[in-house]
């Protein structure tokens, strides 16, 4: 093989940017129709030409066509869909009913303060966090989900943890009772 020989992949690769301002706006519509705002569709349509490019090296497809990259955007869209349910399971999970000793005012603003904050970390932070505890995976099952080491994920949940009390506990709404 000649020093100067294309690896498969770059000539995929090339293919797939050469592809690329015929497919975006394609590949947009279909997951703004599909999404409840456009930011979603945005990253969605960034995440799916990501694992288009990661595909092509890996693995070139026989055709690098709209249809293909609609089918990558399609697991997109399914996995941003499957985030959001476990999303809204932690949320049920922090709605648990509360003891009877347990001021349930008090309470209420836990929960209240505990989605914002939520809401406010980083998709790595929420998504390993949801994995983890909401989901109730071990550690093990988290790294598979996630595409990282147990070691990498233990990690990423203990800042994930950190991120999220030091963002609650720095709010003045917190209802933190003495």
């Amino acid at each position: 093989m000649s020093e100067f020989a294309e690896h498969p992949g770059q000539e995929a690769r090339r293919k797939l940017v050469e592809l690329y301002d015929d497919a975006v706006g394609e590949v947009y519509v279909y997951l703004a129709r599909r999404c409840e705002s456009t930011t979603v569709a945005e990253e969605l349509t960034s995440e799916t030409f990501l694992a288009a490019a990661d595909a092509v090296v890996r693995r070139p497809p026989p055709d690098l066509t709209v249809a293909w990259l609609i089918g990558i955007a399609r697991h997109k869209l399914a996995d941003h869909w499957r985030r959001r349910e476990r999303e809204q399971r932690l949320l049920v999970a922090v709605d648990a009913q509360p003891a009877a000793d347990d001021d349930i005012w008090e309470i209420e603003l836990d929960r209240i303060v505990a989605h914002e904050v939520l809401a406010e970390l980083g998709d790595h932070h929420r998504g390993a966090l949801t994995l983890r505890y909401v989901d109730g995976l071990p550690v093990r099952d988290v790294a598979a989900h996630l595409g990282r080491t147990e070691k990498a994920t233990e990690v990423l949940l203990v800042r994930a943890r950190s991120a999220f009390r030091a963002a609650y506990e720095s709010r003045p709404d917190a209802g933190r009772t003495p």
